[in-house]
């Protein structure tokens, strides 16, 4: 067994695809098909499905999987600490992010820009996915570290985090609509009010759709979601249009029950009704030397930091 076989293997898994895979790994697909067989014959199991149009691992190959990404971070690992010693930090760090991050109350660009002057030899990738197969991919170790919204109130065991949003979650709701006339002069309202509304919220995945659904099913009852945006701005001017009552973060400089927006803002009233954004990682912590270093760095500039 080749390192270059785990290599080719759990690039083949994370590309869905031999032909992709081949060309990121900069190799003619024959030889890296060739290279994976030679590992299945080793091994004596077929490691990937090839019957459909996306190629997956088999059984045997999810379980294997975890191992050969560890056994490809050890090697890494190696590397890295040896060039610690070297006074030289390399490697790569891969972070996820829920869309409208880059702008939000964190200043990431900054944050990444610093760490790149200090550290060139360091690669750092971004991708942005909703928080659900962002936590996943942190407890695969395909990120090193992301910045999530959590559906519950703890993330998953393994993982570890640090609050940098946490605002209250409200009703969003043009002039003249029926919710208004049945909480008339209230500022806030149940979450019960709620039912039977259409509701316009974030995609199934995200930290406050998961507390939306979560929160309506122990109500007894479903969140009738009939549009849905991928930023809450997008969600705030679908409700001015008057298509449904957004459910948002409260807006960073709104007071009182109204907005610029001529939107109505009703508090849900219900303490655990409330968006969170946070620094996820694992508890293990990143297994690169390069990684712990930027959750080092991004912790200390967060409220409270280290």
């Amino acid at each position: 067994m080749e390192l270059r076989q785990l290599r080719y293997f759990v690039t083949v898994v994370e590309e869905a695809s031999f032909t992709r895979a081949a060309e990121r790994l900069h190799l003619a697909q024959p030889g890296v098909s060739a290279q994976i067989r030679q590992l299945e014959r080793e091994l004596g199991q077929p490691l990937l499905d090839r019957s459909g149009r996306t190629v997956r691992p088999t059984e045997v190959g999810a379980a294997v999987l975890p191992y050969a990404r560890a056994a490809l971070a050890a090697v890494e690992g190696v590397r890295q600490t040896a060039a610690e010693f070297g006074g030289l930090l390399r490697g790569r760090v891969a972070i996820g992010l829920v869309p409208g991050a880059l702008g939000h109350h964190m200043d990431v660009p900054a944050l990444l820009a610093d760490f790149h002057d200090a550290h060139p030899q360091v690669e750092i990738t971004l991708a942005e996915d909703t928080s659900d197969r962002m936590l996943a991919a942190l407890r695969h170790g395909e990120l090193d570290i992301a910045v999530a919204g959590l559906p519950d109130p703890e993330p998953a065991p393994g993982l570890a985090h640090r609050i940098v949003i946490d605002e209250p979650l409200v009703a969003a709701v043009a002039p003249g609509h029926p919710l208004l006339d049945e909480h008339r002069g209230r500022t806030s309202v149940p979450l019960t009010a709620l039912r039977g509304h259409r509701l316009i919220s974030l995609p199934r995945g995200t930290g406050v759709r998961g507390v939306l659904d979560r929160l309506c099913a122990e109500a007894g009852f479903r969140a009738r979601v009939t549009c849905e945006a991928a930023a809450p701005d997008a969600l705030m001017r679908l409700a001015e249009r008057g298509l449904g009552v957004a459910v948002v973060p409260y807006p960073q400089g709104a007071s009182g029950a109204t907005t610029s927006r001529a939107l109505r803002m009703l508090r849900i009233d219900d303490a655990r009704a409330r968006g969170r954004v946070a620094v996820v990682w694992r508890t293990d912590g990143p297994t690169g030397p390069a990684a712990r270093a930027l959750l080092a760095a991004l912790r200390q500039r967060l409220p409270g930091g280290e």
